[in-house]
């Protein structure tokens, strides 16, 4: 799994990208979801959203991974105020190093496009909900714009909606729902695991 590359940290560990992801983008990617308990954030690069997450939701505890060390480090000095209710791991996404059924809530939060196996991401988010647990995410797709403003980024593979679809549904178990938005530049998606309601 390839690390951020330097533009793409630089966004991340900005200041107006922080006010941003908190107070517009989390609202809009959570789709009116509550989170509470222990939820795990994939990919959580500076940890915007994973402090914003945590203000907003007293009762969550949450774990935060990303693949590039730079970032976690970025990550758990931000979250250290939150004390024993955020860790932060370096963590592969597509080989997550937590036992089965270990989350109620699994967030991606546009980072599956820097996983060259996203496919696989999609499992292990699944492999990690308890029953009723639910995975809430949004990320780039290849169809209309997405795919015209990505296309000579390395690194990275974009989904088409049609393969996200598809993905979510051959999970098993899983209800999902996709909603593309802004001409297909993004999908918002959200899946719960059979079982008890949240």
């Amino acid at each position: 799994m390839p690390e951020m590359s330097h533009v793409a940290q630089f966004t991340c560990r900005s200041a107006p990208w922080r006010f941003f992801a908190g107070h517009v983008v989390l609202p809009w990617a959570l789709q009116g979801n509550e989170l509470r308990g222990d939820v795990l954030e994939i990919g959580c690069g500076s940890g915007a959203m994973a402090a914003e997450t945590l203000r907003r939701f007293p009762d969550v505890r949450l774990t935060a991974t990303d693949f590039d060390e730079s970032m976690v480090e970025v990550a758990r000095r931000r979250l250290s105020d939150f004390g024993s209710r955020a860790d932060v791991r370096q963590a592969d996404a597509t080989a997550l190093p937590f036992p089965d059924g270990s989350f109620d809530a699994v967030l991606s939060f546009i980072m599956l496009h820097h996983v060259l196996q996203w496919e696989q991401a999609f499992v292990e988010a699944a492999r990690m909900l308890r029953p009723g647990g639910r995975l809430i995410g949004y990320d780039l797709l290849a169809d209309g714009a997405g795919g015209i403003l990505h296309r000579r980024e390395q690194n990275t593979r974009l989904m088409r909606h049609a393969d996200l679809r598809g993905v979510l549904d051959g999970l098993g178990g899983v209800s999902a729902v996709t909603k593309p938005s802004f001409g297909g530049l993004v999908a918002r998606f959200t899946a719960k695991k059979d079982g008890r309601a949240l």
